[in-house]
């Protein structure tokens, strides 16, 4: 981790000494609204997002509007089962001319504002709204055409590694180095929607970071927030979360999206997740200092006259600490007391024989 150097993204850092970087993925969640898209922005921002994202494609861009079988999602579990490509991603897409009045909104807000380009062109769009980042989703994580372009914007690079091999990542990886990425982050992220906790498998983060050696990060499709503070506790500098108003709502992406609420809890505790890794310490802190008298010592909880001998029933280990160490309890047992002692005295070595 010492070779890893902190990426900085226009008035943010990002690096394990920071908070999280959370980023709040609006997808097709705006159920084709501006304003209802405008609103995500404010109630994420009011939860404390770090970051806004979208995805810029249209249908075209992304599939084409073919008939066959293999245009169709087939698997039953899925969200999206029985749906034509080509007419789920027309539901989905982010209007073009909505992406500058909504990163605007964004800007305002504080947050950083970016998107995953799908194709070239949406990079050269992107481009054009000077956008300080660049998202590369799972499903196009191995796509050659796309990483070159974004690479060449010289432009950090955060990039998904859902359904692609190590061999697919190490290959990726180099694409975008050999064309001019300095600044990469990836994302672990495991590309079913809603993942399982079970198939999470958080501890690839550190793997993956020594294995590339750049900031590894979450890309959580899963329930709640319990994987992105384990995923902070392993190491991850980034979180990506998709984000709704109300699951109620519908909309393509709400089943496994955030409300603004759980977005508001995932950013608390991810910070306090954060702020608790600290470093590897036995040092006492100065409260813990202030608390060390009471912690457990030798007192004499009987009357004792000069002579007597201690027993276990005048002799007890007990709070506060003004007494001897519990250490001593078997070497003073048997032995006499050199004065009178009233219960209630911290046993002292002047008081043994």
């Amino acid at each position: 981790m010492t070779s890893i150097q902190p990426i900085q993204v226009a008035h943010y850092t990002i690096s394990p000494a920071h908070r999280p970087f959370v980023i709040a993925e609006m997808s097709g969640n705006h159920n084709q609204s501006l304003d209802r898209a405008l609103e995500i922005v404010d109630a994420v921002a009011d939860a404390g997002a770090h970051a806004l994202k979208l995805q810029t494609y249209t249908p075209d861009t992304i599939t084409f509007n073919g008939a066959s079988e293999e245009f169709y999602i087939r698997d039953t579990k899925s969200l999206w089962a029985d749906k034509n490509l080509y007419k789920l991603y027309a539901e989905a897409y982010t209007p073009w001319e909505w992406h500058k009045p909504i990163f605007e909104h964004a800007t305002k807000r504080g947050m950083i504002a970016f998107s995953s380009p799908f194709d070239t062109t949406a990079v050269d769009f992107l481009e054009s709204l000077n956008v300080p980042l660049y998202k590369i989703a799972s499903f196009e994580n191995t796509d050659h055409i796309l990483l070159k372009k974004v690479a060449q914007t010289g432009k950090p690079v955060i990039m998904s590694t859902g359904v692609a091999s190590v061999a697919d990542l190490d290959e990726s990886v180099k694409v975008l180095r050999d064309n001019g990425c300095k600044d990469l982050i990836l994302l672990k992220c495991t590309s079913t929607y809603p993942a399982t906790p079970e198939t999470t498998n958080l501890l690839t983060i550190p793997h993956m970071r020594q294995l590339f050696d750049v900031p590894v990060g979450l890309s959580d499709h899963t329930m709640g927030i319990g994987a992105a503070v384990a995923a902070v506790a392993l190491g991850a500098v980034v979180l990506e979360k998709h984000v709704t108003l109300r699951r109620a709502d519908g909309g393509v992406d709400s089943a496994f999206s955030l409300e603004p609420d759980e977005l508001k809890n995932l950013v608390i505790e991810t910070e306090r997740a954060q702020l608790a890794m600290g470093q590897v310490s036995y040092t006492l802190t100065p409260k813990e200092e202030k608390s060390l008298q009471f912690k457990r010592s030798l007192y004499v909880v009987r009357d004792m006259k000069t002579g007597d001998p201690f027993t276990p029933d005048n002799v007890r280990s007990i709070r506060p600490a003004n007494g001897l160490h519990t250490r001593y309890y078997d070497d003073i047992i048997g032995k006499t007391a050199t004065t009178n002692i009233p219960a209630g005295t911290a046993l002292a070595w002047e008081l043994i024989n």
